[in-house]
């Protein structure tokens, strides 16, 4: 008899937030590549053109099938969050967000479980920043795990445990599974290239994020500022049509116009070509949020200073920079990071040690290990 594993994967098939599609599919191809002897890797997918569902059978070779939904991504959401029939079915599933059916199963008797994912918690601690839609989309989603979840999976050891205030009847259900860089994140050959069709410069130091004040971005070009570096700064992921909002925040820095490089969110192959002309990425923010540009920075060894979080101590250990939340702490820090190039390298070899760590593969493992304990 076949254990199939069902995962959700809602946003590779209609994505809405980059990392969270590259997360789910990378996770669905480590679990097909480490399925135990005698199972298999089922993907569930929303209502979508029968050509994309053959484009993601191409793009997800190891799943042994694809279940596809009558409904399109947005009412399946809607129906998710009442609790209604969605036609996605039993059995155990596993999603890498918080989009699953959590209703009322029974684990024991029909062995159907379901395991949910956290990776931030921005609609509670900054809800503000997102649509109203979407904060309470999230709030009620975190409501059904608590009744219905078997297991939700954060990423971090410091994010499970304040997980406890926002919702304490989940108890010893809550499960750390940390994500990792794509796999094969390397800087590609055609680096120059790419880079000059961006149109970034050499050199300069990598900011992600928007003008949200948990983004931290003000801080981080205060601190650049501080620092006393003339040096670009690039800010990659940055919302569409944020660019003014992001210049006004440099300008009241004291950034120089001719520093400042918006782009918004790259593919994979890009932001790796970007990273390959970072001399450092400043991580600022102190959201309980799961830090993918700081996790692909390490992967590639470019050195790191980010502000003082728990999530920053646990991710980051000894691989990088960890300063207080204060424009001339990191500004000092950055200066000393780049105050030689003895300096640099050392930071580089710490980041590329902790970069070894995360990898999707450990990350399949333990899910694995986590349907096999429940």
């Amino acid at each position: 008899m076949v254990a199939t594993l069902r995962v959700v994967l809602d946003q590779v098939a209609a994505p809405t937030e980059p990392d969270l599609a590259t997360a789910s599919r990378e996770l669905a191809l480590a679990l097909a590549v480490g399925a135990p002897a005698g199972c298999e890797v089922e993907g569930i997918i929303p209502g979508v053109p029968a050509a994309r569902v053959d484009e993601l059978a191409g793009e997800l070779p190891g799943l042994a099938r694809l279940h596809k939904v009558a409904l399109a991504r947005r009412e399946l959401s809607a129906a998710l969050q009442l609790g209604v029939a969605t036609g996605i079915g039993a059995g155990m599933i596993h999603s890498p967000t918080l989009f699953a059916p959590l209703v009322k199963h029974d684990r024991v008797h029909d062995n159907d479980q379901t395991v949910v994912t956290l990776w931030d918690f921005r609609a509670w601690e900054a809800p503000d920043e997102l649509s109203r839609t979407a904060a309470g989309w999230q709030r009620a989603m975190l409501k059904r795990a608590v009744k219905h979840a078997d297991a939700l999976v954060v990423p971090t050891h410091s994010m499970a445990a304040s997980l406890e205030d926002l919702a304490p009847r989940l108890g010893d259900r809550v499960r750390v599974i940390a994500g990792a860089a794509p796999s094969g994140f390397a800087v590609p050959s055609d680096e120059v290239g790419r880079r000059r069709i961006l149109d970034v410069p050499e050199g300069f130091v990598l900011l992600s994020g928007g003008s949200a004040a948990s983004d931290g971005l003000s801080l981080a070009f205060s601190a650049v500022v501080r620092s006393g570096l003339d040096l670009p700064v690039l800010v990659i992921d940055a919302p569409e049509g944020e660019e003014p909002a992001l210049a006004e925040l440099a300008s009241a820095a004291g950034l120089p116009e001719r520093n400042l490089h918006v782009r918004g969110p790259l593919d994979s192959a890009d932001r790796a070509a970007v990273f390959g002309a970072a001399v450092a990425l400043v991580a600022p923010s102190v959201l309980s949020a799961f830090p993918w540009r700081v996790v692909e920075a390490l992967a590639l060894g470019v050195p790191v200073i980010a502000a003082q979080s728990p999530v920053h101590r646990e991710t980051i250990v000894d691989g990088g920079l960890l300063v207080e939340a204060d424009a001339s702490a990191l500004g000092s820090a950055l200066a000393d990071a780049l105050g030689s190039t003895a300096s640099a390298d050392r930071l580089a070899v710490l980041a590329g040690d902790r970069g070894r760590v995360f990898s999707w593969r450990a990350a399949a493992d333990r899910v694995w290990s986590l349907h096999a304990d429940l």
